[in-house]
């Protein structure tokens, strides 16, 4: 008698469902072992860091860390609820009362400025500017009052002119760092010549869910290189990285039906506390104060692909942002 009867439905099914779980399992331990290690000890006291999107997620298990180490850590978010929750759930574990929440909404210029003058106001020094906070969109893409495409304002216009508008901050620290995080999704996205595509509003292009956000990361990217290159010669570096594939928040904008595929293997994706520790590394490792302009995944310098690399499109994408973001002549430049 066959173990496995091929001639009935029931049997087929639950080996397909084995199958799978197996598979899942196997991907899950997978990304657990491929996710780096953070062997710095590093204390952060003294350090000022501030984190965007800092109420959930990465953001939020990044600023746990730092906390831990003793940094001063400003959570710059949109939602305040979700970030006071966020903040006195830190703070009781951390026993690190400096944590504090200030609003921001990435994607409206305006409270950008309006964030970057109250750190101007009440800080002295910005050690670490961590842009963290990220949105994929839905089916149709989101026009802002700025009359910028949501996901791409929240994504890269605004981590752009926020880097600009506490650049001098960042300057007075003994070795500032600015963390972009991004997304190895930037393979499938690409920047124009003509740099016609980075804000599609009236494109087609816009209303394709993933496009938006991958064009942000690959932007992102570019940004990072770009800034390195601009802050050669100062106490500052730029790098950015790749988390992994993270059971976040993120996922809920998935439309329908695309939803109804990520939701059963969300289990098997890296956790938050997982997704933070590359952050976290290029943040606190010693090592990396001589690193700028890389792309950082596992924990370690990955080589990225050539089409993001192009110094033409980076300069000419950093001076169409100067304008989209609408920087003036009072504001710092780098």
């Amino acid at each position: 008698m066959s173990v496995l009867d091929w001639d009935s439905p029931i049997s087929i099914v639950g080996y397909v469902v084995t199958a799978t779980a197996v598979f899942l399992s196997l991907f899950k331990y997978y990304l657990y072992i491929t996710c780096g290690k953070i062997t710095s000890s590093r204390n952060m006291e003294g350090k000022t860091v501030i984190v965007t999107g800092a109420n959930s997620g990465i953001g939020k298990e990044t600023a746990r860390d730092l906390a831990k180490r003793g940094a001063r850590v400003i959570m710059a978010c949109r939602n305040m609820e979700t970030a006071a929750q966020a903040r006195d759930e830190i703070i009781a574990e951390s026993k690190n009362t400096n944590v504090f929440i200030k609003h921001v909404d990435m994607s409206s210029l305006a409270s950008v400025r309006a964030f970057a003058y109250e750190i101007l106001s009440s800080e002295s020094v910005v050690d670490v500017l961590i842009h963290n906070a990220g949105v994929a969109e839905g089916l149709k893409a989101k026009v802002t009052p700025d009359g910028l495409i949501f996901s791409l304002a929240t994504n890269y216009y605004g981590p752009f002119l926020l880097t600009h508008l506490l650049i001098n901050m960042l300057k007075k620290s003994d070795q500032g760092r600015i963390v972009v995080v991004s997304s190895k999704l930037y393979r499938y996205a690409y920047v124009k010549r003509d740099l016609s595509n980075i804000n599609p509003t009236h494109s087609l292009y816009s209303i394709v869910p993933s496009k938006m956000y991958n064009l942000s990361k690959f932007m992102e990217i570019m940004f990072t290189q770009e800034l390195a290159r601009r802050l050669q010669g100062t106490r500052i570096t730029a790098n950015c990285l790749h988390p992994g594939v993270i059971d976040t928040g993120i996922w809920r904008n998935i439309p329908f039906p695309l939803n109804l595929v990520f939701k059963p293997i969300q289990w098997c994706f890296r956790t938050p506390e997982e997704g933070a520790r590359c952050t976290v590394y290029v943040t606190v490792t010693p090592e990396v104060a001589q690193i700028s302009g890389k792309y950082f995944r596992g924990c370690k310098v990955t080589e990225i692909n050539q089409r993001v690399q192009n110094k033409e499109i980076q300069g000419k994408l950093w001076e169409a942002s100067r304008a989209l973001v609408k920087l003036t002549e009072e504001d710092p430049m780098i």
